[in-house]
């Protein structure tokens, strides 16, 4: 019997970044160099330039 509980921190963090490889895999096979640019890798990942 399985039981079944709330996610967890390491849960969510796992899920989310499962998220992010599902969409640089898509990236990639729509891509038509290659490979991804660090900028189309920045875009698709949602990461931005800004001041720390």
């Amino acid at each position: 019997m399985v039981t079944l509980s709330a996610p967890n921190a390491q849960d969510c963090l796992a899920l989310a970044e499962i998220e992010l490889c599902g969409e640089l895999m898509i990236a990639a096979s729509a891509a038509r160099e290659d490979r991804l640019s660090p900028d189309r890798i920045d875009e698709v990942l949602n990461v931005g330039t800004g001041d720390w």
